[in-house]
């Protein structure tokens, strides 16, 4: 079922470009997520990270090269980007195959001391209301005194006259930057389908998406409908510290 390194730059370093179509300044959101994890963790040795939502390690990669010293837990559903994770950022992180909020995904990330943060970008908007609260609340019960949550997305503006605009913020910066000639999401996704190396992978992650109705029945909330949430979720300290167009970094601590 494994990969070949080869193969796993190849697709790792071309999901790396294609995600730059999509995520404004992605680069600068990942460093200041970073800034976060950091400053909320000086001081503490070995601290533990849990990046939900992982795909193949690209945020896990960043914060392993910033913070040699942690320990990462990355978690995500899709066997094919965790594969491709476990081979090109081995050393950047412990990989869980888990579904984030169902049944039993706490005891499967296997840890052994209170997280000191949790990390996110672009996945949990894929949760409903109701599972993002219950999952809030869950991670919540993780971490300790003065750990944070750590959210990098798009999220919506209050009103869609504003998100129109941050939006198209958003898409000339990535004409500015060149970022738009990358190829998209579904062709990454096809071509991948056509490598030999990969198609075992392909084929169980088909019949995970079948299995689970073919994909995301999230919801795009709001930043301020996410710091309700988790204040509901006991986190009375939330504050968006970075935003560009839609693109935002929510940080939440635990008193």
């Amino acid at each position: 079922m494994g990969v070949s390194m080869e193969t796993a730059k190849e697709w790792v370093e071309r999901w790396e470009l294609q995600q730059q179509r999509y995520a404004v300044d992605r680069e600068e959101r990942f460093i200041v997520i970073a800034d976060v994890v950091e400053h909320v963790t000086a001081g503490r040795t070995r601290p533990l990270i849990l990046d939900l939502g992982c795909g193949p390690g690209s945020l896990a990669a960043r914060l392993a090269g910033r913070m040699p010293d942690a320990e990462i837990v990355a978690v995500d559903m899709d066997p094919l980007l965790l594969e491709l994770g476990r081979t090109h950022h081995a050393r950047a992180a412990r990989y869980v195959d888990a579904v984030i909020g169902e049944d039993g995904w706490i005891d499967a990330l296997e840890l052994d001391r209170p997280l000191d943060a949790v990390v996110s970008t672009t996945a949990l908007h894929y949760l409903p209301e109701p599972r993002l609260l219950e999952t809030y609340g869950s991670l919540a019960s993780l971490l300790r005194p003065g750990g944070a949550l750590v959210n990098g997305d798009h999220f919506p503006q209050e009103t869609p006259r504003c998100s129109e605009l941050t939006a198209h913020v958003g898409r000339r910066w990535a004409v500015r930057a060149g970022s738009h000639v990358h190829e998209d999401w579904q062709s990454w996704w096809r071509r991948a389908a056509e490598d030999p190396e990969l198609a075992d992978l392909f084929t169980q992650r088909e019949q995970r998406l079948a299995t689970r109705g073919g994909g995301s029945a999230g919801e795009h909330l709001t930043a301020a409908r996410h710091a309700q949430l988790l204040r509901q979720a006991g986190y009375h300290q939330v504050s968006s510290v970075w935003q560009f167009g839609d693109s935002r970094v929510l940080v939440a601590v635990k008193d």
